[in-house]
């Protein structure tokens, strides 16, 4: 009760400062002067700022980032705060710094940006979702949540998806009980033979249009691994034929896949 009792007594404490402030900051021409009443006001809502920052943490942007944005709305509320026009300077703080930090996600908080529509849709589901379960006392269906917003339950899918666009999974999150298997292992990845199996499929049909010594020249060489004069002796040929051949043969092939490629 006494801890209660302080606290309350803070906030009186810091609203009776804050309007003090702003009531010298009317008087004070001088612009030094209003700086370190500015300055003052700032330090007197930093934890205001800092609490209303913490709200927003966990959603992807660093907690950094989110405090200076926040420092940046109360900054706003000074410039446009008028203690004539009725609230105290907290309760029109809080909008402003809060409508602050959600432009900052709306901008920069999208990994990947959905339509404006979605996002839109999504903040309007996650607030009526926790209310609507209230009510239901189970957990709200896209059906239950689509009738309840006039919308489509495939928008509301849609809107849902959009949660992962603030922070994507980690590439090591599994995705099987036993845990042997992440994420990253069901992403496509380049594949070497695959790649080649074009070339490999023109080579092969290029290949059947050669002579019979054509292909035995060449299945000597590039699979048996033969030299020329290797060659030569198994065909009883000369190392100077066997040159002939194979210049003369891969010229062919050179031509033969070329014009395959070009139809």
């Amino acid at each position: 009760m006494a801890r209660g009792f302080v606290f309350s007594q803070t906030l009186q404490d810091r609203q009776q400062r804050t309007e003090s402030l702003f009531s010298e900051l009317a008087r004070v021409p001088s612009t030094s002067s209003r700086q370190a009443i500015v300055s003052e006001l700032v330090s007197l809502h930093l934890d205001l700022c800092d609490g209303l920052a913490r709200r927003y943490a966990a959603r992807g942007i660093d907690r950094d980032d989110l405090n200076q944005v926040a420092r940046m709305g109360l900054l706003l509320a000074l410039r446009r705060y008028r203690p004539e026009e009725g609230p105290s300077f907290t309760a029109f703080a809080v909008p402003t710094i809060c409508g602050e930090l959600k432009r900052h996600f709306r901008d920069h908080g999208w990994m990947v940006r959905p339509p404006r529509r979605i996002q839109e849709l999504h903040a309007h589901t996650r607030t009526r979702r926790a209310e609507l379960e209230q009510e239901l006392g189970r957990s709200a269906t896209a059906d239950d949540i689509a009738v309840e917003l006039d919308v489509e339950a495939r928008q509301v899918q849609e809107s849902d998806s959009v949660a992962s666009s603030f922070r994507p999974l980690s590439l090591e999150a599994p995705v099987s009980a036993s845990g042997d298997l992440v994420l990253g292992d069901l992403l496509a990845s380049d594949d070497a033979d695959l790649e080649q199996l074009p070339d490999l499929l023109t080579l092969r049909s290029s290949v059947q249009q050669l002579t019979e010594r054509q292909r035995t020249v060449l299945h000597l060489r590039f699979v048996e691994d033969f030299t020329q004069s290797q060659i030569a002796d198994e065909l009883g040929i000369s190392q100077m034929q066997v040159s002939r051949i194979l210049r003369a043969t891969l010229s062919q092939l050179r031509t033969l896949m070329g014009d395959e490629a070009a139809a």
